[in-house]
């Protein structure tokens, strides 16, 4: 059994997968399998990667498929995965060459469940490092965890046996598949340094804005919906009730801003606005909104009023 499976989804990204694949398989850690998953790329992709194939055929396995998108290919890999611990790399990021080996050592040595590091937001002219918070157990992890899937180890069983799977067809598929994860994580150890560079496109998914961006509504509800159907919701719901309102006024508003067709944009902020009072019309009460940090401060501060001049600031 390998120790580590990564999971790298490839659609027409001839520019960057050299970089990504070079940083994989000279990882120091050895016993590892790079699952790639051609999702129906139509650029010069798979030539590249054929060069890879030849050259390192003991650690790659290659599968191709039609395109459905970055969930697809990664649910589409899972089951080919072998190794202890699954990660996911997106095929246009790159990876440190000690990463795997460090985040593997921790986790044999505390038995973790999933393992995660840090990570650099990668520009064309800048860098600069994300460094996470260190939470403590799964209402924290619920409450303070990043969410994205590519900074992290996590045990195949869990995954196979929870039949946790990406949400196809939809954006912000890493917030439902980490949310679905966390009541089945016992033990999350860290490795506070910065593996993964996160490149950023400009003609990347994250980074183009129009009515999809309110598929958010339904990723977080069926969130909610799924902690309902498992018997966790009344657990979690503070931490639920506090995630919804803080995606819906935070990351997912300032993108919302950004859509370029005004009537659009103008419904989407209507039912960000309508969707947070709706759901949760108490969520001023929340007591993790009470904690003092400047986010909680912003999002306590929002009203009727308030929410206008935020939307029209975020837009500008």
């Amino acid at each position: 059994m390998p120790k580590v499976s990564v999971i790298i989804p490839v659609y027409n990204v001839e520019k960057y997968i050299e970089k990504c694949l070079n940083s994989v398989v000279n990882q120091t850690l050895q016993d590892i399998e790079i699952i790639i998953v051609n999702d129906g790329s139509q650029d010069q992709s798979k030539q590249k990667i054929e060069t890879y194939l030849k050259k390192y055929q003991d650690k790659i396995q290659y599968l191709e498929k039609e395109n459905g998108g970055l969930s697809s290919a990664r649910n589409f890999g899972i089951p080919y995965a072998t190794g202890e611990y699954i990660a996911f790399l997106d095929s246009d990021d790159y990876i440190e060459p000690t990463a795997y080996e460090e985040m593997y050592q921790i986790a044999q040595k505390e038995n973790a469940d999933m393992v995660e590091c840090d990570f650099i937001w990668e520009y064309p002219n800048k860098k600069r490092k994300d460094i996470g918070e260190v939470y403590q157990n799964k209402k924290e992890m619920i409450e303070k965890a990043r969410v994205v899937a590519w900074n992290k180890l996590i045990k195949r069983e869990i995954i196979e046996k929870q039949q946790i799977t990406f949400p196809e067809g939809l954006r912000y598929e890493d917030v439902a598949f980490f949310y679905q994860l966390v009541p089945y994580l016992n033990k999350v150890a860290f490795v506070k340094k910065c593996f993964i560079h996160y490149v950023q496109r400009e003609d990347s998914i994250a980074n183009t804005q129009n009515i999809r961006t309110k598929e958010i509504f339904k990723v977080l509800e069926d969130v909610i919906s799924y902690y309902k159907e498992k018997g966790f919701y009344e657990e979690y719901k503070q931490q639920l009730e506090y995630i919804y309102v803080r995606f819906l006024l935070c990351s997912s508003l300032k993108r919302m801003c950004k859509i370029e067709d005004k009537k659009q944009r103008k419904q989407a902020l209507k039912e960000t606005w309508e969707n947070i009072n709706t759901k949760f019309p108490n969520w001023r009460k929340n007591q993790i909104l009470k904690k003092k940090n400047c986010k909680n401060l912003y999002i306590r501060s929002n009203n009727k009023i308030t929410y206008k001049i935020y939307c029209f600031l975020w837009r500008y």
